[in-house]
């Protein structure tokens, strides 16, 4: 599959060009941090954005506004806890620029994801640097300011007096030009956007502590009276400094397993040339049919197979399979897995969007920016409560006033410090997203953080049969054919249908036949959870159950699958299931833990009703079609039960999308298409209990975050009120609280998944 190119459509906008902005407005470069939507000619894309910046919800607010004012945007989302934005835009309408520089003018910095770690860096150094600066400074006015503290009257002339405070307001400088630039910088966008944010009350602070000391420096017998706040200040900006660079890093671990599974291809690759000698190419020229060369310790860069050496390949990422992969001439090899052993020569047969690596990372992509029920509470919260807060701290300066006209304004810092919100919006996605970067390295992938959230409350657990309690090498031991067709013609018939469908009964008909002569059928229609139909050289045929072929058949413990056509039967096909070695053991573990557990399966009763005898459900329901699988789905829900749905993902479209949470298993679909909730990888059941232990240990360590923020805020903010909380002590109280926050959903990366 080529990758194409695409053209800009000429909108005559006019942009000027910001920060290179408009060279991302070639339609050649969308692929490279875009996905088109729909079919050609791609006029709607999602892109996908880091943006730096953001502090607490109110700036998720203000990027969504920014963006959503912009002509020919149809939809963003941004999620605060990862950094990362989704936005869908009509190229009909808008170019990248126009919405990147709308995020510009709201005061927040936009890359593509394909730039994120250079740009990341860069911005992580100059906080690095401001954070130094606040911290030499800081200590050194702590020095000027001691002899203050303690020395006894008349052991300090004035003129000393005066000298140290004045060498501490020249040292204060830095800090308020440089360190707290990126306060003010945000405050101000917030005044021309008319609009509040965190670092709103955080500026008007410093601003306020900077201004009263400086008054107290220049006429200390003055009305403001004498005390100076220099070293309160300086400290108030370095812990909040260390906080935000503490935050940014813990923020980066958190995302560290969606960041190494989305950025696992290599930027280059050795390419065979028409002469047979290689040269490295960028992997965007890749084209399906070259010939590439991988050597040990590189990622592949494409979907393909190997025409020339041996190997093995890590796999973990991407199947969830801890163990090396050994690859063998001809045996499939998937982008973004790792050579670990020898050179191998690499046929391409998916490139670009085509692969399963990029199917994963699309899923991945959309974690990054879901928002959870929780979360959006939270949000919705902060924003009314930052104005609360800016009540509050009038009051307290208020009720303050007549005792002293300095300490008044410091307690009203102090309150506009402590009560940042950034603890309560981190609280929920911090949890949920480290959860979903250590599944997504056990091979378990997270569509809808509020899933998580959903399995921890679950009661009941339904398992489809094929492909889930059984894998998916499904053999055929017995051909029973009507007098016309011979076992070999029955089978070249049904493998030429079952060639456009991906269930693994389906497959294991084409496989079987193993030829590449097939008859020629049209008009394929695949019917979810009965069967195909086709066209055919002797008429219109179908392929599945008894009831879908319109046949009465012999009932027996195997699975069968049916041909017919106009006449009647033709033939059937009796198939052997193995069920999967760990399915007993798990079906055990979840009913021990008072789960209730059921089988829907749209095959015939004996075989449904033999798999479950050997792996332990009592409850089956079997001989199902899709509708009715999802009304025995809807009968439990209306019962008061939660259920998970947990099938291949095939067949169960409608049971999958009506459960309260659904796991698909295996990489049987397109992973992107896919209903379910969690997407298992490796296909193996053990992950289940596991994986609803998660679920309950991230929703227990998201209600502790969101106690500690309210339990912080109650305990400091009257403190704060009337006065007994300096600055200081708010701005290290404020980072603190949202360090614990982040520190506490981190150990949600310490505990195994199978």
């Amino acid at each position: 599959m080529q990758t194409a190119i695409f053209s800009a459509p000429d909108l005559n906008l006019n942009e000027p060009e910001v920060n290179g902005w408009v060279a991302l407005d070639a339609g050649a470069e969308w692929p490279t941090f875009s996905t088109p939507v729909g079919d050609e000619p791609f006029y709607v894309w999602e892109s996908r954005i880091r943006i730096e910046g953001m502090h607490c919800a109110s700036c998720v607010f203000a990027i969504e506004k920014a963006v959503k004012s912009v002509n020919g945007v149809l939809s963003v989302h941004v999620n605060a806890a990862s950094g990362r934005s989704l936005i869908k835009w009509s190229a009909k309408k808008t170019k990248p620029s126009a919405w990147m520089r709308a995020i510009s003018e709201a005061g927040y910095r936009a890359f593509p994801q394909t730039s994120v770690d250079i740009e990341s860096r860069k911005q992580q150094r100059l906080l690095m640097w401001r954070w130094l600066v606040a911290g030499l400074c800081m200590m050194q006015i702590m020095m000027y300011a001691m002899p203050t503290y303690v020395a006894e009257p008349g052991e300090m002339t004035p003129d000393i007096e005066r000298l140290l405070r004045w060498a501490s307001w020249v040292l204060t400088l830095p800090v308020l030009l440089f360190s707290s630039a990126p306060f003010f910088t945000n405050a101000v966008n917030d005044i021309k956007q008319h609009r509040i944010s965190m670092d709103f009350p955080v500026a008007l602070g410093i601003l306020i502590s900077f201004c009263v000391s400086s008054v107290a420096t220049f006429e200390p017998n003055g009305w403001w009276g004498r005390e100076v706040y220099f070293d309160s200040l300086t400290m108030l900006v370095f812990f909040l400094l260390t906080g935000r660079w503490l935050e940014a890093r813990l923020r980066d671990r958190t995302a560290g397993a969606l960041d190494s599974l989305m950025c696992r291809l290599p930027s280059s690759i050795e390419r065979r040339n028409l002469d047979g000698s290689f040269s490295r190419v960028a992997i965007r020229s890749l084209q399906s049919d070259d010939v590439i060369r991988v050597y040990p310790g590189e990622a592949f860069p494409a979907d393909g197979k190997i025409i020339s050496g041996n190997t093995n390949a890590d796999e973990a990422l991407l199947t969830g399979e801890s163990r090396p992969v050994s690859k063998e001439l001809g045996a499939k090899v998937i982008a973004g897995s790792h050579n670990l052993v020898s050179a191998v020569t690499v046929q391409v047969e998916g490139v670009g969007a085509a692969t399963q690596y990029a199917q994963i990372v699309a899923l991945m992509e959309r974690v990054a920016v879901d928002k959870p029920r929780l979360a959006q509470l939270a949000d919705r919260i902060a924003k009314p409560f930052l104005w609360l807060v800016m009540l509050a701290a009038a009051i307290s300066a208020a009720l303050l006033w007549q005792q002293n006209h300095g300490h008044a304004l410091m307690a009203a810092v102090a309150v506009l410090i402590v009560t940042c919100p950034c603890a309560l919006s981190l609280a929920t996605p911090a949890a949920m997203l480290t959860s979903a970067g250590a599944l997504a390295r056990k091979g378990i992938l997270v569509r809808r953080l509020q899933a998580l959230e959903a399995l921890a409350t679950t009661d009941t657990i339904i398992f489809d049969k094929t492909g889930t309690l059984t894998k998916d090498n499904i053999y055929i031991f017995n051909i029973s054919t009507a007098l016309e067709l011979s076992a070999n013609q029955a089978l070249q018939l049904a493998a030429s249908i079952a060639q456009y469908s991906l269930h693994p009964v389906a497959r294991t008909l084409l496989n079987a036949w193993g030829k590449s002569e097939l008859v020629a059928v049209s008009e394929v229609q695949e019917h979810s959870g009965l069967g195909l139909s086709a066209n055919t050289p002797i008429g219109q045929v179908r392929l599945g159950s008894a009831r879908y072929c319109a046949i009465e058949v012999e009932e027996k413990g195997a699975t069968q699958v049916h041909l017919s056509n106009a006449h009647g039967w033709l033939a059937t096909f009796n198939l052997q299931e193995e069920v999967r070695a760990d399915a007993k053991a798990v079906i055990h573990e979840l009913q021990k833990a008072n789960f209730n557990v059921l089988m829907l399966s749209g095959d015939r009763l004996a075989s449904a009703e033999k798999v479950a005898r050997q792996v332990g459900i009592r409850q089956v329901f079997a001989d199902c079609t899709p509708q009715q699988k999802l009304e025995h789905l809807q009968t439990l829900q209306r019962q008061g039960r939660k259920v998970v749905m947990v099938g291949d993902g095939l067949n169960d479209g409608p049971v999958l999308a009506g459960a309260n949470v659904s796991v698909a298993m295996g990489q049987a679909v397109p992973l992107a298409q896919a209903q379910s909730d969690f997407v298992v990888l490796s296909g193996q059941l053990s992950v289940l209990p596991a994986l609803i232990y998660k679920a309950r240990k991230t929703m227990r360590v998201v209600k502790q975050n969101l106690l500690w923020a309210a339990v912080y805020n109650a305990a400091c903010v009257p403190l704060a009120v009337v006065g007994y909380l300096p600055a200081w002590l708010a701005g290290l109280g404020m980072a603190a609280s949202s360090l614990l926050v982040i520190l506490n959903a981190a150990r949600l990366t310490r505990g195994s998944v199978p």
